[in-house]
């Protein structure tokens, strides 16, 4: 069975980014994880206050794909280690959503986000799902300690 998650209203929805599951990361509280992976694309300090302090993950994530601020130069190097970083926080603070992520056993996890190629699997199945090959490494992570 394939686990697709992308709604957060639905039985997997709190693998989401836009989940209500915040985490404490550099020194700071994250309404969600959207929230600290967006604000890190940016240098601006000021900037990524702003997204971090913005009041819905969506919001966050229009702030994120603005191109009215620059991004940070290696963000094609460091975003698949961020966005690693923020789901393992996330999944270490919340122990019921450690649980429900460990109940998924070794199911393969799918964000079926139809108008994302890189993150999900997109509107054909063809995208890379770098979400879901994430939460499944931090399946196995936090694996390790059961």
């Amino acid at each position: 069975m394939t686990i697709y998650f992308y709604s957060t209203n639905n039985e997997y929805g709190a693998f989401s980014n836009f989940s209500r599951h915040g985490i404490e990361l550099d020194g700071l509280w994250w309404m969600t994880t959207e929230h600290y992976f967006q604000a890190q694309k940016f240098e601006d300090a000021d900037y990524r206050e702003k997204i971090r302090t913005s009041a819905t993950p969506k919001l966050a994530a229009e702030l994120g794909r603005s191109r009215k601020m620059p991004l940070r130069q290696d963000w094609e190097e460091v975003k698949d280690g961020i966005m690693y970083k923020a789901v393992l926080k996330k999944f270490q603070t919340h122990q019921d959503l450690q649980k429900l992520l460990l109940s998924t056993g070794d199911e393969e996890i799918i964000e079926n986000a139809p108008g994302d190629y890189y993150w999900g699997c997109g509107k054909d199945g063809s995208g890379k799902n770098m979400l879901g090959k994430i939460l499944m490494d931090v399946r196995i992570e936090l694996g390790k300690g059961y």
